[in-house]
């Protein structure tokens, strides 16, 4: 698979080839799994992707496969072990975040609103095709961040939100050359 033309962030690292030939960009519509992906892009900010990809399956561990509903219940206690958890991001602030978070999606639930269906009627049910230079945020992650700040959810910038977007095929951004980019711009 050398020969294939790749977004450039995804050429040389196997880990990272793994992960843009296998799941960035591609269309994720599973609220769950739509939740664990924007809290791990908490759990990114101010550090590599890369770092977070090696220690997804701890934090995964840890998080109790990022179950919202145990999540939820998590204590002092429980945020103290974590703290304390070499194998994790250990920021006080961004585990405290995964925590509030998964109240305020069990909030959403309770009010009938499903994750996943609320995010995906943001850009009317079909990935975005993004042509041009990629930013890092727009005026559409602005404008979720804002909506999920206001449902309470923390460590939800638009920077980290326009990632997040990015990485679950919200909108496909693979560079124009890239073979994923035909083929996650049909599922």
């Amino acid at each position: 698979m050398t020969d294939l033309i790749r977004c450039p962030w995804g050429t040389t690292d196997p880990m990272m080839i793994a992960y843009h030939d296998n799941e960035w960009g591609k269309p994720v519509r599973d609220s769950r799994a739509l939740w664990e992906k924007l809290m791990l892009d908490g759990f990114q900010a101010g550090l590599s992707w890369r770092i977070v990809l090696k220690k997804r399956d701890a934090l995964r561990l840890a998080f109790c496969q990022f179950e919202p509903a145990i999540i939820a219940g998590f204590t002092e206690e429980d945020i103290e072990k974590l703290v304390n958890n070499a194998d994790i991001i250990r920021s006080r602030s961004k585990i405290t975040a995964v925590i509030n978070n998964a109240r305020a999606y069990l909030a959403m639930q309770q009010a009938g609103e499903d994750f996943g269906e609320w995010i995906w009627a943001q850009i009317g049910g079909k990935a975005i095709q993004h042509s041009g230079p990629v930013p890092t945020k727009d005026a559409l992650s602005e404008r979720i961040s804002k909506d999920l700040k206001k449902r309470g959810f923390k460590f939800v910038g638009p920077t980290i939100v326009y990632a997040w977007m990015e990485a679950t095929g919200l909108i496909n951004t693979h560079h124009p050359a890239c073979f994923r980019r035909a083929q996650v711009a049909v599922l």
